[in-house]
C-alpha cells in the first residue's frame, strides 16, 4: 500500500497539472452567437450587403447616402447571418460620414433586412 502512495500521488500531480494547462490556454473555439470579425471587407458580398444597407436607409429615412467603403465588419451566426458593419458614405453636401449598420441575411430564403443604421461619433 505504501509503495502506491507515490504513485497516486504523480497521477494527481500531473491530472491537476494538465487541467491548469489547458484551462488557462487561449480558445481557439468562437462563442456561440459572437461577433466574428470579417477579414477582407472588400469582398463582394460584404460590398452587396453594405449597398443593401445604405439603399434601404436612403429608403426608409428619404435620404441619399452614397457609400464610399466598408470600414470594418462583424458578422454573427443566428437563424442566418447578421452582419455589422462600419460603412463610410458621403451625405448630399459631399461630407463623409460613418455609420454602423447591421443587415440579417438568410440567403437560403432570399431575405435580408436592415435592422440597424446608426451615425458613428468620431
Amino acid at each position: 500500500m505504501r509503495s502506491l502512495v507515490p504513485l497516486l500521488f504523480l497521477l494527481l500531480s500531473a491530472v491537476v497539472s494538465t487541467s491548469c494547462a489547458l484551462a488557462s490556454a487561449p480558445s481557439s473555439r468562437k462563442a456561440l452567437g459572437g461577433w466574428t470579425p470579417i477579414k477582407n471587407t472588400n469582398d463582394a458580398h460584404v460590398r452587396e450587403i453594405a449597398e443593401f444597407a445604405v439603399a434601404e436607409h436612403n429608403k426608409q429615412a428619404n435620404a441619399s447616402l452614397a457609400l464610399s467603403k466598408v470600414v470594418k465588419g462583424e458578422t454573427q451566426v443566428v437563424a442566418g447571418t447578421n452582419y455589422r458593419l462600419v460603412l463610410q458614405v458621403k451625405d448630399a453636401s459631399g461630407a463623409r460620414v460613418k455609420y454602423q449598420a447591421v443587415v440579417w441575411e438568410k440567403p437560403w430564403e432570399n431575405f435580408r433586412q436592415l435592422t440597424s443604421f446608426k451615425l458613428v461619433k468620431s
